[in-house]
């Protein structure tokens, strides 16, 4: 499958946050977006899920335009930065909702056991990040939308959810958007900058130095 978002431009008010926009995503590759914060990577996640009507876009799978938000579609799952199973929710219950194994979970990430039973609210916010980003990246879908997944999480837990986008990636596209960019960039096997509005697509990282996103000479 391939996805691309064309000729997206949403402002606020008088304040242009996006124009001109287009990324390509294809099955089988990590797609990130980098950029710096306000910058309006959040608001294209959500243009690209459809939960944000922006003036103008263009989303095309496979060359056929789709006129539907993607999210009616029913193959696309989305982790946004805020939480999104509800405080109540029994851990379980979310995994059965999702349609996603808990023994699988609960053996990959065995400082969870204990967790089956509780309700996500008595987890706390790294504990709750893990949980969401396993629910959206294992349940069923073709496109995974992660933003900002490694927000608060233990370095050990950001090792195995990028080793989880690396397996999952080989049935679905992944578009992936965290400001802890060098997680990113492990990920990732197309980058694209969203700088002034626009995205660049980031051939070399030293690029990134050029558009001023990193400091010189930060990337080794």
């Amino acid at each position: 499958m391939i996805l691309e978002v064309d000729n997206i431009e949403l402002n606020f008010k008088n304040k242009r946050i996006l124009s001109g926009i287009y990324l390509k995503a294809e099955t089988g590759k990590v797609i990130a977006i980098l950029g710096s914060n306000g910058c309006g990577k959040s608001s294209l996640l959500d243009i690209i899920f459809g939960n944000l009507k922006p003036k103008y876009k263009l989303i095309r799978i496979d060359n056929k335009p789709i006129l539907k938000p993607l999210y009616k579609t029913g193959f696309i799952k989305y982790l946004p930065q805020y939480h999104f199973i509800p405080n109540g929710m029994v851990v379980k219950s979310a995994f059965n909702m999702f349609g996603v194994s808990w023994d699988e979970f609960a053996s990959s990430f065995n400082a969870f056991k204990t967790y089956k039973s509780y309700s996500m609210g008595k987890l706390s916010g790294g504990e709750r990040r893990v949980i969401e980003t396993y629910l959206a990246l294992k349940s069923k879908s073709l496109i995974t939308i992660l933003d900002e997944p490694f927000s608060h999480l233990a370095p050990i837990h950001i090792e195995a959810i990028k080793t989880l986008i690396e397996e999952e990636k080989r049935n679905k596209i992944v578009i992936v958007s965290d400001h802890m960019y060098q997680h990113i960039i492990d990920s990732a096997d197309k980058i694209y900058l969203l700088k002034n509005a626009t995205t660049k697509e980031i051939k070399n990282l030293k690029e990134l130095e050029s558009y001023r996103y990193l400091n010189e000479n930060v990337l080794k």
